[in-house]
Parts: structure tokens; sequence; C-alpha cells
């Protein structure tokens, strides 16, 4: 049997392990890096967003698509239609080129996005919106 004391001796060390263990476990995977996000008007209707983001090529594109809502909301344009999206990545930064036609109503076309539940979907995955 061990000599009295010992357990209270290491206890402290073998909760700050578990503690460790637990706090690890707990984070999950690293967030994503967001390098910046601009939204510029080419046309009265065309708007042109390039996001930067690590985490990879969908993360870059969410973030683009989010910054894209902010700013046609912004104009009072409640909807996009998705038109192209360009993707590079240099040194872990991925970037995404996106192209998007907003309008107050919602467009014809296949990729139409509604700016308030994208907005609301950006904010419940927080991915920045500028």
């Amino acid at each position: 049997m061990a000599a009295p004391g010992t357990f209270a001796r290491l206890a402290p060390g073998l909760l700050a392990g578990l503690a460790a263990c637990s706090a690890q476990g707990a984070a999950g995977p690293a967030a994503p890096g967001w390098h910046g996000a601009k939204a510029e008007m080419l046309a009265d209707d065309l708007m042109v967003v390039r996001a930067g983001a690590a985490g990879g090529a969908q993360v870059a594109t969410d973030y683009a698509t989010c910054a894209a809502a902010q700013a046609a909301q912004a104009r009072g344009q409640g909807y996009l239609r998705h038109l192209r999206t360009n993707i590079d990545e240099r040194g872990g930064v991925w970037r995404a080129d996106a192209a998007y036609l907003v309008s107050p109503e919602p467009p014809r076309g296949l990729r139409v996005i509604a700016a308030e539940a994208a907005l609301a979907d950006c904010a419940a995955r927080s991915i920045p919106t500028v």
C-alpha cells in the first residue's frame, strides 16, 4: 500500500494533466484565419468580392458570400445571384474572387441568395461579414 499522503502529493499533477487533455480535446480544429474581404460595385447591379481566408477553398468562398450579402443589404439590395468564383491559394491563404448580380427582388437563376438568410447563416457559423 502507498505511504499516507502520496496521493495528496500526486493529485495536483494528475489533475493538471487531465485538465490539459480535456482543454485540448475540447478545442477541436483551429478556426479559420480571416484575411479581409472587400466588395466593389462594377455597375449598378454587378458586384465583385475578393476575400481571403486560411482553412480551404470553401471557407474563402463562404467568406466572400457573407461579405457580398452584407454589402448588398447595405445598398438596399435583398438578393444576389452568384455568377462565378475563382479560387487561388498562396502560402496557406485561400483567396476567392467572386462576382454577383444584386437586386431588390429575387433574380432569375439557379444560384439565388437571399441576403438576410445568408447573413443569419454567416452569424450562426461565426463567419465575418466585412
